[in-house]
Parts: C-alpha cells; sequence; structure tokens
C-alpha cells in the first residue's frame, strides 16, 4: 500500500471510528460489537505507524493516550468563566424570578438543567477539530489539559455537519461515573491501598496526571452545553444546545429529564423536586439545578454582576449533615491578620470526604453556638469547600465540659488581638513581625494575578522565610544565585528559573504592583481604578480623604484603609525599596484612558433594548469613550436612557415617571455632536 492509498484509507476509518465512538458514548446506540471496533482501531493504529506523515493530533488512535505532559501551561480564556450565584432554599429562587422579571419589564421562560458535580471545561474547536481545552482555573486563567480531554470518549475530536463557527469555544463539565469510580475503588482495595474519596476530587486529579495514557483509563465522561461564539448560532439557550447536540456533543439533550424549559415557578420547582429525589438514580454525581434565562437578548439585557451574570442561579440541593466530637479549637493567622478559628474533629465521613477539620468563622459564632470541648457537633458542607459547625447537642454534653473561649492574643506572635467596631473578625495588627501575616503578604505578592512571578510558589516563600533570606515582599529582590544554589531543591535550572521570574515581574503594571501590595479592601478592579486616577504611588500616599472617596466607586473605607497603608513607616520604607528595585510604580502612558471627547463627561446612561447602528456592548464602550458612565438600572441618578427596540416596558415607564430623557441611536449620535461642538 503506497502513501496515497494509505492516506484515504486511515481518513476512512477515522471517519467510520468517530462515528462509532458517538453512537456508543454519546447516543448509547452501538451498532457493531467490540471486535469488530477494536480491529479497525488496530488497523488505523498499524498504518498510522507505517504512514508517521499521516499522524494527526485528533486521531481516534489518540484516545488511548500516551503523551506525557510535565507542565500544564497557564491560558487565558477569551471568555471569562464566571462563577454562579448559588442558592439554598426555594424562597431565593421565586426572589431571583422576581428580580429577573423586574429587569426585563416582562416575565420571561427559563431553562432548567442539572448542575453536574464534576470538572469545568472549556473546549476549543477550530475548523471542526478540538483544538484546545481549558480547566476554570480562576475564572480568567486556565490550564491547557488538552492531550488529556482528547482521551475522553464522549468528546469528539472532529465535528458533525457543516454549519458551526470556524472558531468556537463548548463549555461544560467533566465527570467521573459513578460505576466507573467504584471500579477503581474495588482495585484499589485490592491492591491494599486507600481508596479515592469522591468521584469529582477523583476526575480533577485525573485530569492533573501527566501520563494521558493513565487518564485514558480512568473512563471520565461530559456533558457540555454552552457554546462561546463571536455570534451567537441561535437566539436562545435550548436551541445552542440542539445545535451542539448536532454537531456531536454530548449534551443534556434527549437524555431524558436532564434540561427542560419552564415558564413559570411552578414548573421550576416541579423540576427541582424531582432531582432532588431522582438525583441518586443518575449514574453520575449531581450537587443541583441550574437556572437560566432562556433567551439570549434577555440575558444581554439582565447583564452580569462583578462575580456572575445576573441571568442565571444555581439552586444547591440540602448539604448532607453529621455529627461527631469536637476535640480542639485552633486559630489560624490570615494574609491580613484576620484570625480564624478551627474546630479540630474527631474525624467523620462527609459527602464522600474524611472531615477532620471545620470552619468557625469567628468569636461571635462560637458564643451562638455555645460551644464546649468534647461536645457533639453538627457539620456540614453547605455549598463550601471547607466544612462548617452547624449546631451543638447540648444533650450529650459532660458536665465538666470547658467552653471554648476565643483567645486574646495572636497564637503565632502574642502581640494582642483588635476587634473594630462593627466587624465580626479579630485581627493580629503586628504585621510587620507576625510571620503567617509576612508570608502571607509575599504569597498574595507573587500569585498569578498580581506580580505573577514564576519559579516560586508557598513552599518556596516558607523554605527561604525559615533560612532568612527572605524577611518581606522587598527582599525577593535581593535574592543572589550563591545563596540559593546550597538550599534543599534549588538546582540550577530551579534558581536560574526563580531570578528570572522576579526580573520579569519589574515589567508588571502599576495598577498590578498596587493589588499586589495588598492594601487591605484594595481588590483588582480597586486597584486598576486608583491606578487610573493617581496615576503614581507617590500621588496616592499622599492623598486626603476628601480626595480618595471622590474617586469613582471609592468609599469611605477603602480610602480609610488606604491612608492607614500610606501612614505606617514600614510600609513607606517598603514603597521606597520597591522603587529602587526598579518596579513599574507609574502610570505608563500607554495604560491611559484616552478619551475620544469630553463630551459625556458626568452623565449616567442606561443602555436596554436592540439596536441597529450598534450592538450593545458599543453603545457602553462609545459612552465610555467619550467620558459618559454606564449604569445598570434606572434611577434619580440616571440622565439620560438609550432605547432600542423591545425595550422593557417597566423600564420605559420608570424613566418617563423620572423624566429621564429617553434617546435612540440617532439622537444619541447628535447628543454627542452637539456637546463636543459646546466644549470645543
Amino acid at each position: 500500500m503506497d502513501s496515497t492509498q494509505a492516506e484515504l484509507r486511515i481518513a476512512k476509518l477515522r471517519k467510520e471510528i468517530n462515528e462509532h465512538n458517538h453512537r456508543y458514548y454519546v447516543l448509547d446506540q452501538p451498532i457493531i460489537s467490540d471486535m469488530v471496533y477494536d480491529m479497525m482501531l488496530k488497523e488505523l493504529i498499524e498504518l498510522e505507524s507505517k504512514f508517521p506523515l499521516l499522524i494527526s493530533s485528533n486521531s481516534p488512535t489518540k484516545r488511548v493516550g500516551g503523551e506525557v505532559t510535565k507542565d500544564f501551561n497557564s491560558i487565558e480564556h477569551r471568555y471569562p468563566m464566571l462563577s454562579l450565584s448559588n442558592s439554598y432554599n426555594e424562597e431565593e429562587i421565586k426572589e431571583w424570578m422576581d428580580r429577573v422579571t423586574k429587569g426585563l419589564g416582562q416575565d420571561a421562560q427559563v431553562v432548567c438543567e442539572l448542575k453536574y458535580d464534576g470538572v469545568a471545561i472549556g473546549i476549543r474547536y477550530v475548523n471542526g477539530e478540538l483544538f484546545q481545552a481549558v480547566t476554570r482555573g480562576d475564572g480568567t486563567r486556565g490550564e491547557e489539559i488538552t492531550a488529556n480531554v482528547r482521551t475522553i470518549r464522549s468528546v469528539p475530536l472532529s465535528l458533525h455537519g457543516n454549519d458551526f463557527p470556524k472558531d468556537f469555544e463548548i463549555r461544560g463539565e467533566i465527570f467521573l461515573p459513578k460505576d466507573h469510580f467504584a471500579a477503581l475503588n474495588e482495585a484499589k482495595v485490592e491492591a491494599g491501598e486507600e481508596p479515592y474519596m469522591n468521584p469529582r476530587n477523583t476526575a480533577s486529579g485525573s485530569l492533573k496526571l501527566q501520563d494521558s495514557k493513565e487518564v485514558s483509563k480512568r473512563g471520565l465522561d461530559t456533558m457540555l452545553y454552552g457554546v462561546y461564539a463571536e455570534s451567537p448560532i441561535a437566539e436562545d439557550h435550548l436551541s445552542s444546545i440542539k445545535k451542539a447536540h448536532s454537531w456531536g456533543f454530548k449534551t443534556p439533550y434527549e437524555q431524558g429529564r436532564y434540561i427542560e424549559l419552564c415558564s413559570n415557578e411552578e414548573e421550576i420547582m416541579d423540576f427541582i423536586h424531582h432531582w432532588a429525589e431522582a438525583r441518586h438514580e443518575l449514574p453520575f454525581e449531581i450537587d443541583g439545578i441550574v437556572i437560566k434565562v432562556n433567551s439570549f437578548h434577555y440575558q444581554e439585557e439582565l447583564g452580569y454582576t462583578a462575580k456572575s451574570p445576573r441571568w442565571a442561579i444555581a439552586y444547591k440541593f440540602k448539604a448532607e449533615q453529621v455529627s461527631t466530637v469536637l476535640e480542639k479549637v485552633t486559630y489560624q493567622v490570615g494574609r491580613t491578620g484576620a484570625i480564624t478559628p478551627v474546630a479540630n474533629l474527631k474525624p467523620v465521613l462527609l459527602a464522600g470526604t474524611m472531615v477532620k477539620r471545620a470552619s468557625l468563622h469567628n468569636a461571635d459564632q462560637i458564643e451562638k453556638l455555645g460551644l464546649h470541648l468534647g461536645d457533639h457537633v453538627y457539620v456540614e458542607k453547605g455549598g463550601e469547600i471547607i466544612p462548617k459547625v452547624t449546631g451543638v447537642i447540648e444533650s450529650m454534653r459532660n458536665a465538666n465540659a470547658q467552653a471554648v473561649i476565643f483567645i486574646q492574643n495572636c497564637p503565632e506572635c502574642n502581640h494582642p488581638l483588635e476587634r473594630k467596631d462593627g466587624e465580626a473578625q479579630h485581627y493580629c495588627v503586628n504585621s510587620a513581625v507576625c510571620p503567617p501575616q509576612i508570608k502571607g503578604a509575599m504569597e498574595h505578592f507573587i500569585s498569578r494575578r498580581a506580580m505573577d512571578i514564576e519559579g516560586i510558589g508557598p513552599e518556596t516563600i516558607d523554605q527561604l522565610f525559615q533560612v532568612g533570606l527572605l524577611h518581606g515582599i522587598a527582599d525577593l529582590y535581593s535574592l543572589k544565585k550563591e545563596e540559593l544554589l546550597p538550599l534543599d531543591r534549588m538546582a540550577e535550572k530551579s534558581v536560574y528559573n526563580l531570578l528570572e521570574g522576579i526580573e520579569k515581574s519589574k515589567k508588571i503594571p502599576f495598577q498590578r504592583v498596587l493589588f499586589a501590595l495588598g492594601i487591605r479592601h484594595v481588590g483588582e478592579t480597586v486597584a486598576k481604578k486608583l491606578a487610573h486616577h493617581f496615576k503614581n504611588i507617590d500621588a496616592l500616599l499622599v492623598a486626603e480623604k476628601e480626595v480618595l472617596v471622590n474617586v469613582d466607586e471609592i468609599g469611605e473605607v477603602i480610602a480609610q484603609s488606604v491612608i492607614q497603608f500610606a501612614s505606617s513607616p514600614e510600609n513607606l520604607q517598603l514603597i521606597d525599596k520597591l522603587k529602587a528595585a526598579g518596579l513599574t510604580l507609574e502610570l505608563d502612558s500607554s495604560e491611559e484612558k484616552v478619551l475620544a471627547s469630553h463630551a459625556l463627561i458626568g452623565k449616567n446612561f442606561v443602555v436596554s433594548g436592540v439596536f441597529s447602528k450598534f450592538s450593545r456592548d458599543e453603545l457602553k464602550q462609545t459612552i465610555e469613550s467619550h467620558g459618559g458612565k454606564n449604569v445598570g438600572s434606572i434611577s434619580k441618578k440616571t440622565d439620560y436612557v438609550i432605547a432600542g427596540e423591545n425595550m422593557g416596558p417597566s423600564k420605559l415607564a420608570k424613566a418617563q415617571e423620572l423624566g429621564i430623557s429617553i434617546l435612540n441611536e440617532d439622537e444619541f449620535i447628535a447628543l454627542i455632536e452637539r456637546e463636543d461642538a459646546i466644549l470645543g
């Protein structure tokens, strides 16, 4: 067989094997025996080995793995992977529905679907071929695990049909079916090893295995349900899932009652109640129900908060609760000096995980529970990663039990704790000396979303702190090769990577350096606003409270925190050292927001409806480029409403009631031109 004949045969085999994979793993409708399938796959493997130039990264032979990945690349998401707001009772679902109706000015159909208890994934396809798979990560960046995802049989390597976008991403969950989890644990027990604790953690760990051949043996599966492309592939969520299903994806469509269109609260509650009981019959784990507004137009109308979409909510099933014994209470010191009490428990199995520790949150919670050492307590995972103590069985308390009294001094440096009026947390304010705060500040400083220093992590920070090479953030920029090489786990290459990462961090822009400093209440968004307003660190540090609170979205709490940071001699000394090290502590001119004009300065706008000359995003960008501000809802502070087609009637009525100017697209353009001419 020559290469031309082999190419034709290979193409035919790949097409047929992909089709049989789809029938078996997605449709559950196989039409050939396992033996016939294995013979086809064997022939393809042999042909690819004889003609290596014809091997494709998306060949079905890649399902068996074999690729080894030592480091998983960090990839920025093209579309942020936001988390959903959670609800734990039906009343909150009704309140959410009311907010949706109020926001749209009318009722809207919603889609209810299962909340799969797995690992969130985004899979990108280019020209119908699997191109890249990235984990959720922190929502902004995730880890590329393409080689491992290729081994999952229900993930198509090549798509059916020809009506899919040239370049798009589909999102969903990767999970470990219950029967595969049971089989894995049976093998572990037979080998005399500890069994895995739960399917979700096992799925997550499987996806991070370096050898994709091992991943292929785990039997992972997927459910995919969200298509992201430059233009919507349909008018609503349910239609987009149907279309994705036709391309070969395993979606909730035609899987039984996994997804359902609902028109009212009664239908939503019926779906929730059904799966609250029936979830145990599913072949995989779910932990709740996701409810989404079906129409993409309405989703756009409702928009987003900083953390989650307003058009979706997750209903979490009631948390599993167990009882165990409180053995002792210890205290953790956080990066900001916040003290968190932790219950140390007699180990107990909870939701598939052996629990030994649980959060007690703060002194008020301890007092509210009336905790005594040796108490029998209730513990649950109410949607949190860390379990929490929720109650005490007082009838089982020993008469001589000692009450738990919140500590008065820091458990690490013995400095007296402080608690400000109106705050629940106690704090150790000895930040310059307290070891966990010093190390925590450095760990925050080097983190991905701050200075993103590669080659160094919490373990290295701890090691360098213990040997006296690091006493604070600024010491990172004084580290020398000859000091590092004699240390454990510090080979030539790792030292080079560490020092190279530190050197590169000097180019990190001012707004991220400001976030990295760890000023209390100054997150990424606040740091960006402060950086753009004050332009450099010196101007920020001498700013008075009145000046700070006049910055957009900077309130008194943040202003006071900045002033407190600037009043500390230790912090001012730190800034001087970072300047000397060459860090970027002023805004680069290229980062400054250049306005097209000042025509809309001081004006607040609400954009509502569908437009012909602009998309909603383009309208909002135009407003900001001329100095205006977009606000989410109509109020007395709103200056203009830009109204398109299908604007919600309640919004229109409210704008008219408040006497707010209502503009169409042409009138909006004319407003900019008129105001610009007046100012010009």
